[in-house]
């Protein structure tokens, strides 16, 4: 009997900092105006696939955490296509970042690590709606990023159906599209590449706001921030008008979850503002996961500087991160998902 073929990889999440919403084509997942985004380290945040091939397999089956979904997914199959045409051609490469994309469009700023531009491109038949590395992951070795958690709940709207109302129906989401991220995507990259602080922080945060104004503009509106999400720009902005300089930024995508940007250096008393405007239910280590943070003063001065109510429970827990490497192979059996049969080994 012929040996199946297994393989797994682990791939990354990455977090935009220059928004995608809206798509010129649903089909092909083709984008009304270019993004960039940065990758997260796996070590903190990351997805393990495994895909096992034999001839004498009698169907395609596939499991997403655990349970078996249904393979006939219009995008799904799509995906598998190309995959399958690439397999045909093993050998000689592929534009996979095109493929990602037609499975979920920010998937394909996930085929490279650091920093990554998704290009709307031109053509009809999306060819050049392709990713590229911007910078790698060792560019800005002082970056943090600190994914604060306010719900794990699932969204209201999804993010396909509201893209297609913003599209259908939002004046701003044209003007933005047309007029507003050309010239901020030149200005972020040129801000990554000069490691300029400043200035990508406050693109980072404009673009989220202009973003959930878009929402906010489509008929009927799409709220995604939380009065949790609201506290915490709040608070952002007063931390920094505090210091008299852009410290920390915010970013949200379509949901209630905050992701801060900031420098190593300003890393433990940023969280412990954060640990005190938004009390856990305890003080124990699972607050704060990740990349270990010291425990650091905070001088009463920079409390009543900010002056918020604190919102208890307001936050679950932090995830601290950086910037990180694109997908990878995993070379130790012990860590495939499905054993040689196709079926999963374990509960994932």
């Amino acid at each position: 009997m012929e040996k199946p073929n297994i393989v797994t990889c682990t791939a990354p999440v990455n977090i935009a900092v220059i928004k995608y919403w809206g798509k010129r084509n649903e089909e092909l997942i083709l984008p009304i105006n270019s993004s960039l985004s940065v990758t997260l380290h796996q070590d903190q945040l990351k997805t393990t696939t495994t895909v096992v091939a034999s001839k004498s397999f009698q169907e395609d089956r596939i499991w997403l955490n655990g349970k078996e979904e249904d393979i006939s997914h219009p995008r799904l199959q799509s995906c598998l296509r190309e995959v399958y045409t690439l397999a045909q051609v093993f050998g000689v490469e592929g534009e996979l970042s095109a493929i990602a994309r037609q499975g979920s469009g920010s998937a394909c700023r996930s085929m490279y690590g650091g920093f990554v531009q998704w290009l709307m491109g031109q053509k009809e038949d999306g060819k050049d709606s392709v990713a590229q590395q911007v910078e790698p992951e060792s560019h800005w070795p002082e970056l943090r990023i600190l994914v604060l958690v306010a719900s794990a709940e699932k969204k209201p709207v999804g993010s396909t159906s509201g893209m297609q109302t913003s599209v259908e129906t939002s004046a701003l989401l044209k003007h933005r599209a047309e007029s507003v991220v050309p010239g901020r995507m030149a200005e972020m990259i040129e801000a990554i590449g000069r490691r300029d602080f400043a200035t990508f922080a406050e693109l980072t945060m404009k673009d989220s706001n202009q973003f959930h104004a878009t929402c906010l503009d489509t008929y009927p509106p799409i709220f995604y921030l939380s009065s949790v999400s609201q506290q915490v720009i709040n608070l952002v902005h007063r931390y920094n008008r505090h210091y008299g300089e852009t410290r920390v930024s915010y970013t949200f995508d379509a949901g209630p979850n905050a992701v801060i940007f900031t420098l190593k250096q300003h890393v433990p008393e940023f969280l412990q503002v954060v640990q005190h405007f938004f009390p856990p239910e305890t003080n124990g280590g699972h607050f704060i996961r990740g990349l270990p943070v010291k425990r650091v003063f905070l001088p009463d001065e920079l409390k009543q500087s900010i002056g918020l109510q604190p919102m208890d429970n307001g936050i679950s827990y932090v995830i601290s991160t950086k910037a990180g490497p694109g997908p990878c192979v995993v070379d130790d059996p012990a860590q495939h998902l499905l054993g040689s049969d196709g079926l999963p080994k374990r509960t994932v």
